[in-house]
């Protein structure tokens, strides 16, 4: 992609993500994500309805009136981004191709995570690790982040979750907010899945096309499967075939959702015909609250 493009996209996303993250989502990916603690702010005076328990007795009896501690409290979390790059990602039948929404999602995100001061990083992955971008804070590595997200080629088609996960856990040693955006195309990673969970917050954000779901009944159509490459003749106009379509995306779909809640990770689901600021919004004050 030239670079003046690229450039021109870069900023359209940031200035639509950007003011979504200050004005919908930083409040809600406060309250949702928590720091590590409480740290020691201030003393002030009493005022009525603080808790009693926080009253600083050595300020009180030196200056003869009821003073109180307050405390603040400790972010300095760090979010990654584990980002599916895989063939699959680059299908879509609305408005969108799905890597184009998970850019939008990413950058949201990531935004977010810098308006609470927290620092943000990036793996991508397909059937290898592709790229990993240490976490730092930050606008301009935001949008180092955004470039890389518009403008990446992946080397691989396919798609490994497990790898991902396992370079994940061995590169991130402090605990970590972890998104892992895919359509999850995949099985095989459960065991991954549960070793991260452990020790680091989890939320996986599926993300899927109405046409994956369900096929049109359009006759006989040439079909190329972006991940193994093939290209097939396949009769739409078969029941039978609709229905293998239809119950294959069922079976994955339900294959990640009980891996998730097994492993005690939370996840979202979005569609690429819905509004991925609902959906996000609604997770947040769910787990918020």
């Amino acid at each position: 992609m030239e670079t003046a493009e690229l450039l021109k996209k870069v900023r359209k996303i940031e200035i639509k993500t950007k003011g979504l993250s200050s004005h919908i989502f930083s409040g809600e990916y406060h309250s949702t994500f928590k720091g590590r603690g409480m740290s020691f702010s201030e003393v002030r005076e009493y005022q009525y309805g603080d808790d009693v328990r926080n009253i600083d007795w050595n300020v009180t009896a030196r200056t003869g009136v009821p003073h109180v501690k307050i405390f603040e409290e400790e972010r300095e979390l760090t979010v990654m981004l584990l980002i599916d790059v895989s063939g699959s990602s680059f299908f879509g039948t609305v408005d969108q191709m799905k890597n184009e929404i998970l850019t939008e999602i990413c950058a949201v995100l990531a935004f977010s995570a810098i308006n609470n001061n927290d620092k943000v990083g990036v793996l991508f992955f397909s059937d290898r690790v592709e790229k990993f971008i240490p976490p730092k804070k930050g606008k301009q590595h935001i949008l180092r982040i955004i470039r890389e997200l518009i403008d990446f080629q992946p080397e691989g088609q396919g798609t490994d979750l497990a790898e991902a996960l396992q370079y994940f856990n061995n590169v991130n040693k402090k605990r970590t907010i972890c998104f892992i955006l895919s359509d999850f195309m995949a099985k095989g990673y459960e065991q991954a899945l549960r070793i991260i969970a452990r020790r680091h917050d989890v939320v996986g954000v599926h993300l899927s096309d109405p046409r994956e779901a369900e096929l049109p009944n359009v006759g006989l159509v040439q079909m190329h499967d972006p991940e193994q490459g093939s290209i097939a003749w396949v009769d739409t106009g078969s029941k039978r075939v609709r229905e293998e379509y239809k119950k294959n995306f069922e079976d994955t779909f339900e294959y990640f959702k009980n891996t998730f809640r097994r492993s005690g990770a939370d996840f979202v689901n979005i569609r690429t015909n819905e509004s991925y600021v609902n959906a996000l919004l609604k997770f947040f004050k769910k787990r918020g609250g």
